[in-house]
């Protein structure tokens, strides 16, 4: 089956929230902030913005994979950056070229979009994804630090 990358649209909602829980099971886990009402309020705005881009890849068995990105900041040091928050591949497709797909439409829509640079951060324990990124050639490595408030 040949997979499609596309914009997402109000009607994937459902499915969009269903599939975040391939980011929830194991390495990852549910982040105790999770409210599925409100992340549909935010995957609806994400996908109506002109600032940020969801994008969806299916075939004919439905969602196997989707990115959110969003154009959120003006370095001092490294100018316009898209941050990618989410990227999640459907467990039984990962390996087949989906999330690369993925991540290089978001970096098409970076670059179009005037970004010199595009982000994302990945949990210590995410080996795998850690091996995707770093065949994907980054730019540069740094470590994330955060506090729940």
């Amino acid at each position: 089956m040949s997979i499609e990358v596309r914009a997402a649209t109000a009607d994937d909602v459902p499915s969009l929230i269903g599939a975040y829980e391939w980011l929830f099971a194991p390495p990852g886990s549910r982040p105790p902030s999770w409210n599925e009402q409100r992340a549909v309020v935010a995957l609806r705005e994400a996908i109506e913005s002109r600032d940020s881009m969801v994008l969806v890849a299916e075939d004919d068995g439905g969602l196997r994979g989707f990115i959110t990105g969003y154009f959120d900041m003006h370095s001092v040091r490294f100018g316009h950056r898209v941050w990618v928050e989410d990227l999640a591949v459907d467990p039984e497709r990962r390996s087949a070229g989906i999330g690369k797909r993925l991540l290089d439409e978001m970096k098409g829509w970076a670059s179009e979009r005037g970004a010199s640079h595009l982000e994302l951060d990945s949990a210590d324990n995410r080996h795998d994804a850690h091996r995707f990124y770093e065949r994907e050639g980054p730019s540069w490595r740094s470590v994330c630090f955060a506090w729940e408030l």
